[in-house]
Order: structure tokens, then C-alpha cells, then sequence
């Protein structure tokens, strides 16, 4: 009994034992794959890109800042912060001071895009964002910039330009308004204020064919006389309907109606 005893004790602490073994490899392991980030604030871009690459770790330039306080080429900020731990061959992103602005920020307004791009690269400026504006007139012209002209104590080198499109313009929209129980002269004057213009629909009659015209001669004859043109009608139809969207020079589609007759009037 004994002897089974301490057998089992033995065999409990090798698995003891090896489980420790296993942890203490795991974690070298792990920790043997992981760097500390060093500090590389103030530090030249040669100097930071030695001092990360001892640790196994890389830079990634991702922004250049004026400042008066660091000079120019030197680390102004970094991420991760310094005493951080990370996976070996991680990024550094780091930002380079330009030092204090010594350029001034030129006029680029009335250029075109492509102009203005050569004056800010010729001035060691970085081209930032370009948008574009549909309005109408000429094209390709910077109507604005950010920063402005002749700014001083801005943060970055960037020139941001609002460039015109006039492709991209688009004619005024309004709501249809309603024309119905107008008149021709009335329903024109309102639909003029949207820049609309109208189109009567009126029935048309196909031209006869020479098989057809000695039948439709004898049918004439005891055919009904064609309705009257109707003169001062109101409005009955329209489309596009009240209230749909519509474009400065569209057409509106009409129908006329006879006028609806005045009390004490007699037709014959």
C-alpha cells in the first residue's frame, strides 16, 4: 500500500512538474515574440528608425507638423507611447516637426486646379483635399482655399482647394403647383414663375388613305360636324400632378375643358 502510494505521488509531481515546464515555455514564448516600445520624441528620423529597429520595430511616417518648439526633422509625437508593449515588427507611427512656418500660404484663388497644384508644390506645400462644387460658370477655377492666403502659425503644410464644376449643376427644382380651374392665360402666368412652359394636348386625326377616301367621302356626308374649338377653356388635367418634383424648363402636359356656364346664360 505504500509503495502505491508513493508511485502515485511520484507520478503527480512529473505531471506538476510538466505542466510548469509548459507555462514557462508558453510564456517565453510569447514574451520572446514582444518588444517595448523605446521613446523616440526629439529624436532625429535616422536616430528613431536605429532606435526602433534594436527593438525589432519599424517607423511609419504618417504626418509632418510646424512647430516652434521641436526643430525641424526631429520626432514630435509617436504611437504607441513609449514603455509599450508590442508584437516585434509593429509599426511606429510617428509624426516629423518642419520646425516654425517659414512659408507663406499663397494666393490660389481664380486658378485653375492644375495651376494652383504646381504653386503649392513649387512653395514645398503638400496638396490636402479636393473638393469640388457644381455651380455655374466657368470650370476648373478655385473659387476658395483653406488655409487662407498669407496665414500664419498653421499646424500643417496642406492647401486645401474648392475647385468649381459646372458639369455637376443640376437646374432649380420646385413642387408642381396646380393648375386645374385655371384658365389658359392664368395657368401660363403661374407655371411661368417656376420656369415651366405649357403643352396643350388636343386630339389629332390620321390622314386618310387613297383606299379609304371615297368611303370616308360618302360617310362625310351624313357624319356629325366636328365639335367647336374651345375658346377661353379652363384647365381640366395636367401632369405632371400638383405636388410632384419638377425641373426649371420642364414641360406641363394640359388638357382644356369648356368653362362651366354663368347662371342666367341659354344655349340654343
Amino acid at each position: 500500500m505504500k509503495r502505491i502510494f508513493t508511485l502515485l505521488l511520484g507520478a503527480l509531481a512529473m505531471v506538476a512538474v510538466a505542466l510548469i515546464s509548459a507555462f514557462i515555455a508558453m510564456r517565453l514564448a510569447i514574451h520572446g515574440r514582444e518588444a517595448v516600445v523605446p521613446a523616440l520624441t526629439g529624436l532625429s528620423v535616422a536616430d528613431a528608425s536605429q532606435a526602433a529597429g534594436s527593438k525589432g520595430l519599424r517607423l511609419n511616417l504618417e504626418n509632418r507638423f510646424y512647430s516652434s518648439d521641436v526643430p525641424a526633422g526631429r520626432i514630435l509625437a509617436q504611437d504607441p507611447a513609449p514603455g509599450s508593449r508590442v508584437r516585434r515588427e509593429w509599426p511606429i507611427r510617428i509624426t516629423e516637426s518642419l520646425g516654425p512656418q517659414s512659408v507663406s500660404i499663397p494666393d490660389l484663388t481664380g486658378e485653375s486646379e492644375r495651376a494652383a497644384t504646381i504653386s503649392i508644390r513649387r512653395l514645398s506645400l503638400d496638396l490636402g483635399a479636393v473638393a469640388y462644387l457644381a455651380i455655374p460658370g466657368d470650370p476648373d477655377v478655385v473659387l476658395t482655399q483653406t488655409p487662407p492666403v498669407n496665414s500664419a502659425g498653421v499646424d500643417g503644410p496642406r492647401v486645401s482647394l474648392l475647385v468649381s464644376d459646372p458639369s455637376g449643376a443640376q437646374p432649380p427644382a420646385y413642387v408642381m403647383p396646380s393648375l386645374l380651374g385655371l384658365s389658359y392665360a392664368g395657368a401660363n402666368a403661374r407655371a411661368s414663375t417656376a420656369g415651366l412652359h405649357l403643352v396643350e394636348d388636343s386630339a389629332t386625326s390620321a390622314p386618310a388613305t387613297p383606299a379609304s377616301s371615297a368611303a370616308s367621302g360618302a360617310a362625310a356626308q351624313s357624319a356629325p360636324a366636328p365639335a367647336p374649338v374651345i375658346v377661353g377653356g379652363i384647365v381640366v388635367a395636367q401632369y405632371p400632378q400638383p405636388g410632384r418634383r419638377v425641373l426649371q424648363g420642364d414641360a406641363v402636359h394640359i388638357s382644356l375643358g369648356a368653362p362651366a356656364p354663368s347662371a342666367g346664360m341659354q344655349f340654343q
